[in-house]
């Protein structure tokens, strides 16, 4: 951990307080205490707070000897962000189409992705979470309610890049077809992506490579340093495939009885049974884990400051890996939802299971901070999905609607103490999504723990119209839109408000007022434009298209880089102008959710005319000199 430090203060970054006093769990551990001990039934369970004081008073450790602090905890800020303000491109893996993937954008592209970022001085690379899947129904694509957090997506392995690939005619038809679609097509990937790594797993047993990358070696380790954890998320799959080749759902829940629990007499003969495609499964997970590190060293020689900024989704699947492997942490029969609200009037129940408030943050490594550190190992930055989980969840019981449901405390302190630390450990920065019903003094506690705000500009309003640029907080990541929203081009048009009434998620009435204040919004827009001296579009204009929606969008890019937000991130959805949003929330069939692809492939991106424009006016804006700038 870093010693307190304050960092310089530059023009448009106030001083920002730095680093952290010790905490009770480090002088615990210092002086060796462990944080667990066994009950009568010869589980471990969490010593309490109070205890660690005790014993430490015990061994003649006192509070005021170790000029121990129970000051708010602080996470991690890097240096950089004390002397410039960084911008970078914010995708989803998914959506990548090259001429080179397997129909899904994936490791390879990324990489490609982070050689495009640097070229145009982006500093970092903003990803959906990369949670592992229910790879047994790919149909289950939703990157928000993932089988597990503590693992990895295998879907995004780039086949053509693990060592004894060979291309084959027979393959290349295949997947030329998935590359053309214009929607991922879940399904069939996953049997290519799969037919194809059995095999090359089976070759790389017999090859027995000592060293490298892909050295046995090297797996042996993953192996030792991940343990039980991998090996249950590696047999819940194979399980998972077991259940659906028989008919019944990849999801635990709906499996036989004795099949439910990971040390269950069934599942332990199971388990012998299927030895190697268990291992296959681990396996996924080290290719995995090798080719994302492997991304992350391009982001560094590139010059990424930040490099990847991944997502944390707010929870998991009731019924995936993550509940089946460790229920004891999970809450039993309810899960994470949202009120009605006046997007959503009947509330909505997101199917997601959520940690116990008094599992959360106990034990060493906590439940909390294992997941953290699955991130933090290749992130610079992460973002906590639903920020305001640190306080509170509302949680929906099974048999009941979101109307029946009811907001439950979290240990906001110990969670936040947690993040921080991890934060520390890992020099990663803090992003809370701050948005929605937030508990009261919630994104103030957050600020003083150093979690940068999260800032979409349509949501910047205030009784005169769009807050200026000067008014957002230093301490903030601000963004156009985000994998919820539709694209600028959409928003102009009012196409996100339609969609919710099409969709049957708010009354015609309420779209009526919603359109009728949207027509307000675009005149807002347009003088808060204006006053900064920037071309503005006609608001009267029902749609933008062309060079007219370009111009809106450089103009509002140069608006935000004008903030003195210390992030700013560039959807690259709204650099290729898509009509399509990527996500329609409270939608489920009726939306091809986390299915569309970028209209653009990879390799042609850096030949986008909008890209090039809106990355010049941000080097300018943000004071970044890229080779052959001309700074004024």
């Amino acid at each position: 951990m870093d010693d307190p430090t304050t960092l310089a203060s530059s023009p448009s970054t106030p001083s920002v307080t730095q680093g952290h006093t010790a905490t009770l769990d480090e002088l615990a551990r210092q002086h060796g205490i462990e944080f667990t001990r066994p009950d009568p039934d010869g589980r471990e369970v969490a010593i309490s707070r109070d205890t660690k004081r005790k014993i430490l008073s015990a061994l003649n450790v006192t509070v005021e000897d170790a000029a121990l602090m129970e000051a708010a905890p602080v996470c991690f800020l890097p240096d950089v962000l004390s002397e410039d303000r960084l911008w970078g491109l914010s995708l989803q893996l998914y959506e990548l189409r090259s001429d080179r993937n397997w129909g899904i954008g994936d490791f390879a592209d990324l990489r490609a992705i982070c050689g495009l970022a640097g070229r145009v001085g982006a500093d970092f690379i903003g990803l959906n979470p990369l949670h592992a899947p229910f790879m047994a129904d790919p149909t289950r694509c939703s990157p928000y309610e993932p089988s597990s957090r503590q693992w990895l997506n295998p879907f995004y392995i780039a086949v053509d890049q693990v060592p004894g690939f060979a291309p084959r005619p027979d393959l290349d038809k295949a997947l030329q077809k998935l590359r053309q679609a214009k929607l991922v097509d879940y399904p069939a990937v996953a049997t290519a992506k799969l037919r194809e790594l059995r095999r090359l797993w089976q070759a790389w047993r017999k090859a027995n490579l000592s060293s490298g990358a892909y050295g046995a070696s090297a797996f042996e380790s993953f192996l030792e340093q991940f343990g039980e954890s991998l090996r249950r998320h590696a047999l819940f799959e194979v399980i998972s495939a077991d259940m659906v080749s028989r008919g019944l759902p990849a999801g635990w829940r709906n499996w036989p009885s004795d099949m439910q629990a990971p040390d269950s007499p069934a599942v332990v003969t199971f388990a012998q049974s299927r030895l190697d495609e268990i291992e296959f499964h681990m396996w996924l997970q080290w290719v995995a884990h090798v080719q994302l590190s492997d991304v992350v060293g391009a982001a560094e020689q590139a010059g990424l400051r930040i490099g990847l900024y991944l997502d944390l989704a707010v929870g998991e699947a009731l019924d995936g890996s993550a509940t089946w492997s460790e229920p004891d942490i999970y809450v039993s029969s309810a899960s994470i939802g949202g009120p009605p609200d006046p997007w959503a009037v009947d509330g909505q129940d997101w199917r997601l299971a959520a940690f116990l408030p008094s599992k959360i943050a106990e034990g060493d490594p906590s439940p909390y901070r294992r997941m953290l550190d699955v991130a933090m190992r290749y992130a610079g930055a992460v973002r906590i999905d639903h920020a305001a989980a640190l306080a509170r969840l509302f949680l929906v019981p099974f048999d009941g609607t979101p109307a029946d449901g009811a907001y439950v405390a979290y240990p906001k302190e110990d969670m936040l103490q947690v993040l921080a630390e991890a934060s520390h450990d890992h020099h990663c920065l803090v992003i809370g999504e701050d948005l929605g019903n937030l508990p009261e003094g919630l994104r103030e506690d957050l600020a003083r723990a150093s979690l940068l705000s999260y800032r979409i500009f349509s949501y910047e309003l205030n009784e005169e119209g769009f807050v200026a640029p000067a008014d957002y907080p230093a301490l903030s990541l601000a963004c156009v839109s985000t994998q919820d929203h539709q694209t600028l081009g959409g928003w102009w048009s009012g196409a996100d408000i339609k969609a919710r009434a099409e969709h049957g998620l708010v009354p015609q009435k309420t779209a009526k007022a919603d359109l009728t204040a949207r027509a307000k919004e675009k005149s807002d827009l347009v003088r808060a434009l204006a006053l900064e001296g920037l071309p503005v579009p006609d608001a009267a204009a029902a749609v933008l298209k062309g060079k007219d929606l370009d111009q809106l969008a450089l103009s509002l890019h140069r608006f935000l880089a004008r903030t003195p937000s210390m992030l700013l991130a560039v959807r690259l959805a709204d650099l290729t102008k898509e009509a399509q949003p990527t996500n329609i929330p409270g939608t489920s069939d009726s939306h091809p959710n986390w299915r569309p692809k970028l209209s653009v492939p990879v390799e042609a991106l850096e030949d986008l005319d909008l890209l090039s424009s809106v990355a010049g006016a941000l080097r300018e804006e943000r004071q970044k000199t890229m080779p052959g700038d001309q700074r004024v």
